[in-house]
């Protein structure tokens, strides 16, 4: 967006019940309770997925958003796209803030960043929902189609491999194979996302009023950690993350991934879960 018989005997109403139950397996007695309409059984990528990053600008404030959100949430927990490991980041912009409802997860550097591919995909209109896959595919976020046909390209042009691995006192050491793909004289950003799941906002004002909207991904920080170039030995270096005390452990993720400066390709990218302490 720019600024959805009364039953007469009982061995009926029996079999009536295990109709249901048959017709929706996946119902249990807390589904009286309403269900989550972003969440879905966890499923892990299969082995030797290509992993692909897809972003997701969007706002507490934008009243199409949830949608986008609700399906961020689906990818990242279903992967869908076979041979594809999909890591999502979803980036709270704050020009939606003025306008009724001050977004708690929203931050100027994400539209910044939102701007910088509006200026890269030829000065295009920024708007929530956006997503962006990889870097250089974008639609309007709450398309499943495009979504799914996007990563499911991304995932058949091979990617350098990144190494992830904790470390003693919170330290995330990082290696990045040759950047073998890259064009001559391309320089790669070295970006270090700390992203938190299963969030929930109870929107007082606003578009959304009276929502309570759930995340998955959230960028808690995007934090710049080097720079590497075309034909190189690679990268690697050992980074010191902390978490804030209102933050959730369990629910954290360090998801490291390379972009090209000029292009914003992403050419590599992967994730790795908080240590329990």
């Amino acid at each position: 967006m720019n600024p959805k018989i009364a039953i007469g005997t009982p061995i009926v109403t029996i079999v009536f019940l295990i109709g249901l139950i048959a017709r929706f397996p996946g119902m249990s007695g807390n589904a009286a309770k309403g269900t989550d309409s972003g969440a879905s059984a966890a499923r892990s990528p299969a082995p030797n997925s290509t992993p692909v990053l897809v972003e997701l600008f969007t706002s507490e404030g934008c009243s199409s958003c949830p949608p986008a959100d609700a399906l961020l949430r689906r990818l990242g927990r279903t992967q869908p796209v076979r041979n594809a490991d999909v890591i999502v980041l979803e980036e709270h912009v704050d020009y939606w803030d003025r306008l009724g409802w001050k977004d708690p997860f929203s931050s100027e550097a994400v539209t910044a960043r939102q701007t910088e591919y509006g200026d890269a995909f030829g000065g295009s209109q920024v708007y929530t929902p956006q997503m962006v896959v990889d870097g250089h595919a974008e639609f309007v976020g709450s398309s499943e189609g495009e979504t799914l046909r996007a990563i499911g390209s991304a995932s058949e042009i091979p990617k350098p491999a990144v190494h992830l691995k904790w470390a003693e006192g919170g330290m995330l050491a990082i290696a990045v194979d040759p950047l073998t793909s890259s064009k001559p004289g391309e320089v790669s950003q070295v970006y270090l996302a700390v992203t938190e799941n299963m969030l929930r906002s109870d929107v007082r004002q606003g578009e959304n009023a009276g929502r309570e909207l759930d995340h998955d991904g959230v960028v808690r920080t995007l934090t710049a950690v080097g720079k590497v170039g075309a034909g190189s030995t690679g990268f690697s270096s050992t980074v010191a993350i902390s978490a804030e005390h209102d933050w959730n452990r369990s629910n954290l993720r360090a998801v490291v991934f390379v972009q090209e400066q000029h292009s914003r390709r992403v050419v590599a990218v992967d994730a790795i879960p908080f240590p329990a302490n």
